[in-house]
């Protein structure tokens, strides 16, 4: 069965196009033009996909991703015409995977949505599938983690940053690669991301996130899983 895909934009050209293109690609997508809408429709089409425009009458995209990170992990991406870095730390403090910058390539944001998808569900080829560092431990294959034996929930990108770090413990990742081992691409603006979800990462799985036990800050450079963790 198709993948489905919720769209939701007060600006019916835009819906239109990303509609044709994402339908092309072989998606069935549901749109909305308001964020009431966008909830209403999240919540009776089960979407594996939710694009989010930020600015929405009625409801605005960060409302509506508030409500929707507190019934679900389906991976979601946010729509906006405003480039401010404190808009952008914001929407993916909510838990947000990914950020759009209006104007935008419909191209892009298939591509977008297609790494995003691939990555939620798994596909890893012949890699290992189950990691375990000390009281942390990660399985691709089931989607979950658990540290201390208690399981966390983690958006996409959190579980995708995480387990690229635990399949590597001691070697360094800059911003940039873990971009692209994200997206598949890296773009210099995107960078501020990766420290939000380490951020939100650290929040769920250390102790003290001010002095992680997992996730180390190797400075002017990247993240690390920490090598004396195993």
């Amino acid at each position: 069965m198709a993948q489905k895909i919720l769209v939701a934009d007060d600006e019916q050209s835009i819906l239109d196009t990303v509609s044709a293109y994402l339908r092309q690609e072989g998606y069935q997508v549901v749109t909305a033009v308001n964020g009431r809408d966008a909830l209403f429709h999240f919540r009776h089409e089960q979407p594996d996909l939710v694009v989010l425009d930020v600015m929405m009458p009625e409801m605005d995209g960060w409302s509506v991703a508030r409500a929707i990170r507190k019934e679900s992990d389906v991976p979601l991406i946010f729509l906006t015409a405003r480039i401010d870095d404190i808009d952008q730390v914001t929407g993916l403090e909510i838990g947000a995977d990914e950020y759009v910058t209006k104007p935008f390539s419909p191209r892009v944001l298939v591509a977008r949505v297609r790494a995003l998808l691939r990555r939620t569900h798994g596909e890893l080829g012949s890699e290992p599938t189950r990691w375990r560092v000390r009281e942390l431990e990660l399985d691709a294959d089931m989607r979950t983690v658990t540290v201390r034996g208690q399981p966390v929930e983690l958006t996409p990108s959190e579980f995708g940053v995480l387990q690229v770090l635990i399949a590597r413990p001691g070697r360094v990742f800059t911003r940039m690669e873990l971009l692209d081992q994200l997206q598949g691409e890296a773009y210099a603006a995107y960078e501020r991301t990766i420290d939000v979800h380490v951020k939100n990462l650290r929040a769920k799985i250390e102790r003290d996130p001010r002095t992680p036990e997992y996730i180390e800050t190797v400075y002017g450079v990247g993240y690390r899983m920490r090598p004396d963790a195993v």
